[in-house]
């Protein structure tokens, strides 16, 4: 199935691999003339007697065979790096696009490192696959079937011997590939653990050192290392292995016909024109089904690569619906009320038994403070993703201004909300990219209006380069406070009608989340909020709080009235204090 759908792929570079094919097959033309050329010069020496100065043209018809061999063999392997470098392209956007498409909610349930390892390392596996594999499969039939409708004329015998042979190297090659297959898929495997294991360290280096388990960490990279070691050294010993069969049995099987050809030639049962020809040839006849064994196993791996690939690729995206709008017309459309309410809306992951929330029905009003409390997984942060459409309800529906949420497009929803995660993501760049992330033709008046109200202006004072200076990837050279500030500081050049925070102070220390608390609190005011609460004591103050048990809406109230039922929010207030 794989093999069909890389196939498919190179079919999208057709015409450069009809030429990388065309060269190679002309290349082989070549080759059978460079050999007739060859035996007859040495026959019309050595038997005719013909002077230097008569071979004056055969010679140069010689010298330009071969020249055209080289051009055409240069010309293929040209072609066939452009048919691999336009499909690894092609394949590398279809495969981060469709990442994209997937969004949080698939990415969040894999390893950033084996991700990335598929889309560098896999596929650039895959040049080897469509550079030199797939041009020399079909090589490896054209020119032995040429060579031996050629030899069947001049001997029988010899012809024979071809076609009983040839078959050999292909079938030792598949026999010795089997195995070949499961090391190279394991070898894979562990390179790509080996990747997202590093990435992760990578990432945690600085609270790994803090607790002083950086140098355990070394040593089970270091371990891994070893084991990618050994399986890569036993897929190299199976490829020797492989390449010494095949050279052993092209060789035995060009001494065969060598021999059969020198009785005959010892007995004058055979001319010597056809047979130093013949015996020019026999290489070359089994040399692409000896280049097709050393590059099958660099295709192996280019296919073993291609299985993860195309795994990502098959997994379904939800679509998200334009409703009635049609294309052009997303300028026109605007929310006027942010009254949000949720009508038994179910969504269960697509490998899990249980739905992560179940029939939930609530509303968050419009220009009220909401807060959303429950213990760890009991599905906040699923609500969220469906507020933030990575994910799609599987029943029931989501109204905004009366209008399904599914019929609002995606654009014009997401740009009229700000997402404030509890660990925002800051790219290694300026300050004032980081906030541009948020509104892009922002102007400095405007990054300095978000920043004091999020109250990073001080900080930003003390930079030498201030809002140009760099942060470092995830914002490494800011401490905790000052990237929940860069966040809120985002959130408040957005200036988006509908704020969801994923409350960004629980991380902190309490003095530190007395201050920001009151930048909060200036972002929330006059906006529809929905804070998802994981200190208690911050939401108090909400105009409602909805209680996640499992998946389902268990109580809805506030804070006093919620103590006073003496429920689960209350359960949950006295195991904080």
């Amino acid at each position: 199935m794989f093999s069909r759908r890389l196939l498919a792929l190179a079919r999208s570079s057709g015409l450069a691999l009809t030429l990388s094919i065309l060269l190679g097959w002309i290349g082989g033309l070549l080759i059978i003339l460079q050999a007739w050329t060859l035996a007859s010069i040495v026959n019309n020496v050595f038997l005719n007697g013909l002077t230097r100065a008569a071979l004056t043209v055969p010679l140069g018809i010689l010298l330009a065979v071969v020249a055209a061999k080289a051009l055409t063999i240069w010309g293929a392997e040209v072609s066939a790096n452009v048919v691999a470098q336009r499909v690894k392209t092609d394949l590398r956007e279809r495969l981060l696009a469709h990442l994209a498409d997937l969004g949080p909610a698939f990415t969040q349930g894999e390893r950033t490192g084996e991700l990335a390892a598929a889309a560098i390392e896999g596929v650039e596996a895959l040049d080897a696959y469509f550079s030199q594999y797939l041009p020399q499969m079909v090589l490896a039939a054209s020119i032995p079937l040429t060579v031996l409708l050629l030899i069947f004329p001049i001997d029988l015998l010899t012809g024979i011997i071809f076609l009983l042979t040839a078959p050999l190297v292909p079938f030792f090659m598949v026999m010795i590939g089997k195995s070949a297959e499961t090391l190279t898929g394991r070898q894979f495997a562990t390179l790509s653990r080996l990747s997202a294991h590093f990435y992760d360290v990578l990432q945690g280096l600085t609270t790994l050192k803090a607790l002083g388990q950086a140098k355990g960490q070394a040593k089970v990279i270091a371990d891994v290392s070893e084991r990618y070691r050994d399986v890569t050294m036993q897929v190299l010993r199976v490829t020797f292995l492989s390449a010494l069969a095949l050279e052993l049995l092209t060789t035995l099987s060009t001494a065969i016909v060598a021999v059969e050809i020198g009785l005959r030639l010892l007995y004058s049962k055979m001319e010597f024109l056809p047979a130093f020809f013949i015996l020019v040839l026999a290489p070359d006849f089994y040399l692409p089904l000896r280049q097709l064994g050393l590059r099958f196993h660099a295709g192996m791996s280019g296919a073993t690569a291609a299985k993860r690939i195309f795994e990502i690729l098959d997994t379904p995206v939800q679509k998200v619906e334009n409703g009635e709008l049609g294309i052009g017309k997303t300028a026109l459309f605007t929310i006027h009320k942010f009254q949000i309410n949720f009508e038994n809306v179910t969504y269960q992951y697509p490998n899990r038994d249980v739905p992560a929330i179940d029939q939930a029905t609530f509303s968050i009003p419009d220009g009220q403070l909401t807060a959303l409390v429950g213990a760890s997984g009991a599905g906040k942060s699923t609500l969220a993703s469906l507020l933030l459409r990575f994910i799609e309800p599987v029943s029931g529906r989501i109204l905004v201004d009366d209008r399904r949420l599914d019929e609002i497009p995606a654009e014009i929803w997401r740009q009229s909300l700000a997402w404030v995660p509890q660990n925002p993501y800051l790219f290694q760049d300026s300050l004032s990219a980081n906030l541009k992330l948020a509104r892009p033709e922002a102007v400095e008046s405007d990054l300095i209006r978000a920043c004091e109200q999020a109250g990073l202006m001080d900080f930003i004072a003390t930079l030498p380069q201030g809002f140009e200076t760099v942060i470092g990837e995830r914002g490494a050279r800011l401490s905790g406070g000052q990237a929940q500030r860069l966040a809120l500081a985002r959130a408040f050049l957005k200036d988006a009608p509908f704020l969801l925070l994923d409350e960004p102070t629980s991380s902190l220390d309490p003095g530190l989340e007395a201050e920001l608390q009151q930048s909060v609190q200036r972002l929330m005011k006059g906006r529809t909020a929905l804070v998802i609460a994981h200190r208690l004591s911050t939401v108090f103050q909400a105009d409602q709080i909805i209680v996640l048990e499992a998946g389902k809406i268990v109580e809805t109230g506030k804070h006093g009235g919620l103590i006073s039922q003496n429920g689960l929010y209350a359960s949950l207030v006295k195991s904080e204090k």
